[in-house]
């Protein structure tokens, strides 16, 4: 289960990709801009002020995260991304942080892209920081009675493996921004990928099995990411994006 308001403790850090995202699609007037994955619905927003006579289309999978969408205004329903398809008429597909969590996501992009109409858009960005210390040490702490709650094959590709995917379009803009993120409070990698690393984790464990993991695992982030003198954390996160319009 998805928990709004953990995932919003972050949302300047998890907004600014979505931004820098956006920047790159050059959709002058769309008919209907998609946001696939629009979580708490507090980037929908900015996609109805960037292309006002756009339909606006927002789902996510989450029911809490649907219902948050909806308290802010933003027309959101439950939809799955492994079985949506675009509408004729679609000319933007955004999708921020949520490809990471579809194992088909490959065969996926390059549906998507299929079903565009000519000139459409399709971008989108994914974590790319599945070999650091903070998901390195979660699987660590999880040890082998948690096996089965992590994917066995990398959750997501490399930039030129997205180039390749979206070869046939008529442009391809793939790259990759690390961020060092300043961080703030006693815990705030713990508290970071609490909202989202940690969830199938969470969810596979008891109220007293999961303090005794947190007990375990936040004293060793806390080693991996040192606190300043000045009480904050630098916490390099890696972003992969892609856009094309084919």
């Amino acid at each position: 289960m998805w928990d709004p308001a953990q995932y919003l403790a972050f949302a300047d850090h998890r907004a600014r990709p979505f931004y820098e995202l956006v920047a790159r699609v050059g959709a002058e007037e769309p008919r209907r801009v998609v946001d696939v994955g629009c979580g708490p619905g507090n980037l929908t927003r900015s996609l109805s002020s960037r292309w006002p006579s756009a339909v606006v289309e927002a789902f996510d999978s989450s029911p809490e995260m649907v219902e948050a969408a909806r308290a802010a205004g933003v027309d959101a329903r439950v939809d799955d991304v492994s079985t949506w398809e675009p509408l004729p008429d679609t000319d933007v597909v955004v999708s921020n942080a949520v490809l990471q969590w579809v194992p088909s996501h490959p065969s996926i992009v390059e549906k998507w892209a299929a079903a565009l109409p000519s000139g459409g858009w399709l971008a989108f960005q994914v974590p790319g920081n599945y070999g650091d210390s903070s998901h390195r040490l979660i699987r660590e702490v999880a040890g082998s009675a948690l096996e089965h709650v992590f994917r066995a094959e990398k959750p997501v590709l490399d930039p030129v493996e997205y180039a390749e995917l979206l070869a046939d379009c008529s442009t391809v803009d793939v790259w990759e921004t690390t961020y060092v993120q300043r961080l703030a409070g006693p815990d705030p990698v713990l508290e970071w990928v609490s909202g989202t690393a940690l969830r199938p984790v969470r969810a596979a464990l008891s109220s007293s099995d999961w303090d005794a993991y947190v007990a375990e695992l936040a004293p060793r982030l806390r080693e991996a990411y040192p606190r300043r003198a000045d009480g904050t954390t630098w916490f390099p996160f890696r972003r992969i994006f892609a856009v094309a319009q084919v």
